[in-house]
């Protein structure tokens, strides 16, 4: 497989693994750099010297590119922005702010930028900053959202119909069938993170993997829709509650560590998308990979023959 995507990342496959903070670390995005996929190192957990580390670590776990995800509003000032370019990396995802502060300074340094959006006007501020491609985020993926809900399909035509630029799809999509299906509303790739959190590499703890295969398709609330941020997560005691009172305190978050690498399901609210009740296996990030490519070759060329 070889498009635009493919290209700017240098991947096998179109496929990215989401920036999700603290878990976006070298034992995840190499695994799925060795799979064919394109492997993202986060920083938006703040933990910067952590993250400097991790992204030096990769070279060391696989000889596959590899990127970075700079969370612009969070970033204190360029000093992650100067360590990507004198580390030599060559992709990098911006979110979370104006584009336009670092994406000439980036693309000078040859690296190419994707940064994403939640909406039509966010695509088109992000295309006039001078992005190389986007990320479209619908209202089904998992973490923090945009509080105007609209699903992914509507949301990449509406880009398409705006812009030919090259578009990695985000939200609710696990296999083959959800690549085929934004490749048809016009993706040229898919970034999934729910999905490879619930991975055999994944880092979170088994509590958080299993609670993604006990869910179903209804088993995450958006909450905090009437202040910010708004985010998408998994139900659970603490989440319910927040829903019920309609505002999140941000002390909710503090614990988040204890979620995910100590199993407490209650420290704080699970960042998962839609996708929770489309998973019901553990598997490695190898095999997730080659069933998704599998699968999706195999519709691509059914309806290649599907005429009316």
């Amino acid at each position: 497989m070889n498009n635009r995507v493919t290209e700017h990342t240098g991947a096998k496959y179109p496929i990215i693994q989401a920036p999700m903070g603290w878990i976006a670390r070298s034992q995840l995005a190499s695994s799925v750099c060795e799979a064919g996929g394109m492997g993202i190192i986060e920083t938006s957990s703040g933990e910067i010297d952590n993250c400097k580390e991790e992204i030096l670590k990769m070279p060391k776990l696989t000889d596959k590119p590899f990127g970075v995800n700079l969370p612009l509003l969070f970033l204190k000032d360029d000093s992650m922005v100067k360590f990507c370019v004198d580390a030599g990396v060559k992709f990098v995802t911006t979110s979370a702010g104006d584009p336009s502060k670092y994406v000439s300074v980036l693309k000078e340094a040859g690296i190419t930028v994707y940064h994403a959006v939640p909406s039509l006007d966010g695509a088109i501020k992000a295309i006039n900053a001078g992005i190389d491609g986007l990320v479209v985020e619908g209202t089904e993926g998992g973490g923090f959202k945009s509080p105007v809900e609209v699903g992914l399909l509507v949301l990449i035509q509406s880009i398409r119909k705006n812009s030919d630029i090259p578009i990695i799809a985000a939200g609710g999509i696990v296999d083959g069938a959800g690549m085929a299906a934004v490749f048809a509303a016009g993706a040229d790739g898919i970034q999934m993170g729910t999905r490879f959190v619930s991975s055999k590499e994944s880092p979170v703890h088994v509590n958080f993997k299993n609670k993604i295969l006990e869910s179903d398709i209804d088993g995450t609330l958006m909450l905090n829709k009437s202040s910010k941020p708004v985010i998408r997560a998994l139900k659970s005691d603490l989440t319910n509650s927040i829903d019920k009172k309609g505002i999140m305190d941000m002390a909710d978050f503090m614990k988040i560590q204890e979620l995910y690498f100590d199993g407490n399901m209650e420290a704080a609210p699970a960042l998962s998308g839609q996708s929770v009740g489309l998973i019901d296996e553990i598997k490695p990030v190898k095999q997730i990979i080659e069933e998704i490519i599998s699968e999706f070759n195999m519709i691509c060329n059914k309806l290649g023959n599907t005429s009316f």
